[in-house]
């Protein structure tokens, strides 16, 4: 007899995001320029001092210590792991779980809904303005429920929308959150593209979490690390959950590296700010709709043409973006990442055909 899988398993669909042979791809947000080359070679050189034969530091004791310097917190403060998914995870495993209600409001990063299901959470919806931007009495109607949610997910940057919500709306929210004892964690896998961070917000007595990524602006995605900053009792809590070992001592290194170099990062974040401005101003002489983004990465509808076409239009022309055409409120949408300026040229030569 084959065996089955749990019966909502059945129910759900993996997340994917589809990886064609394109000459271009502007779909993932990866960062387009590789990390520093002095940090290749330094990680390369120091990979011959770490102890293959035995396992790595539980703790991550230097590498939370680089990241608490970095953001100037406690150690304590702060939990690394594999990609910042594997954060959200841990914290849903930790504060949701089966009988728990994980709340978004959409449209938002799919994984955060997704991942909630597959802890067993009851994932409750609400959705954002007009404008994408936070609706404050969606969300006091998602925490004023008598079955409050244990968690809350708010995205700032908001993947895949690019708007970054203000420090007023975050504290309300916080404040909200709080009163019903619900978690709130705030997804900054963009906040360096960003004006503000909710990071200023973290303390102690608050039930807030900010969760980070080497992917974008580090130019790591390759190395799947990710981190959380919040409470020390929510990071003690995040610790009894995750399996032993999980954080692998190469990956411990080469994040406690890459943290040397943040003028290079800075620089990286800076240039890419600039290339999107180009960007949007060059969308903004053809038949499309744009929203204002704080990542890297812009959303965007052609007003004349089917989002979904338009996509299969750019793949014949070997530029690979994300079609968003189906997302909640996204109907018609695609999400360009940010390129070199040579990948954007040919993404913009590409689009202009199809559109004019």
């Amino acid at each position: 007899m084959t065996p089955t899988p749990r019966a909502d398993l059945a129910l759900m669909d993996g997340y994917h995001s589809p990886q064609l042979d394109v000459a271009v791809r502007l779909n993932t947000n990866e960062s387009p320029e590789p990390p520093p080359a002095a940090w290749v070679d330094e990680l390369a050189r120091a990979t011959r001092t770490i102890a293959w034969n035995r396992y790595p530091d539980r703790d991550a004791t230097e590498l939370r210590a680089a990241i608490a310097r970095l953001h100037e917190v406690d150690p304590s403060q702060v939990f690394p792991a594999n990609g910042s998914n594997e954060v959200l995870q841990t914290v849903l495993l930790a504060y949701a779980g089966a009988g728990r209600r994980v709340a978004v409001w959409e449209p938002t990063y799919a994984l955060h809904g997704h991942i909630a299901r597959l802890v067993g959470s009851t994932v409750v919806e609400g959705e954002r303005g007009p404008d994408f931007s936070l609706d404050l009495a969606e969300v006091r109607r998602l925490l004023d429920d008598p079955e409050p949610p244990a968690v809350a997910f708010l995205c700032s940057p908001n993947n895949p929308t690019g708007v970054v919500d203000s420090p007023d709306d975050v504290r309300e929210v916080l404040g909200l959150a709080r009163a019903r004892g619900c978690l709130l964690v705030v997804d900054e896998a963009y906040a360096q593209f960003a004006p503000w961070s909710a990071l200023e917000l973290v303390a102690e007595d608050q039930p807030l979490v900010v969760t980070r990524t080497f992917s974008k602006t580090w130019s790591m995605a390759a190395g799947r690390l990710g981190y959380l900053i919040g409470p020390a009792a929510v990071v003690e809590q995040l610790f009894k959950v995750v399996l032993p070992y999980h954080l692998d001592s190469f990956k411990q290194l080469a994040g406690r590296l890459a943290l040397e170099y943040v003028d290079e990062m800075e620089a990286r974040v800076s240039h890419l700010v600039d290339e999107r401005g180009r960007l949007v101003a060059a969308l903004g002489e053809l038949p499309v709709e744009v929203w204002p983004s704080g990542a890297n990465f812009v959303l965007f509808r052609p007003v004349e043409r089917d989002g979904r076409a338009v996509w299969e239009a750019l793949v014949e022309r070997s530029v690979l973006v994300r079609d968003c055409s189906s997302w909640p409120r996204l109907e018609g949408c695609l999400r360009v990442t940010i390129g070199t300026a040579e990948e954007d040229d040919a993404f913009l030569t590409a689009l202009r055909e199809i559109l004019t």
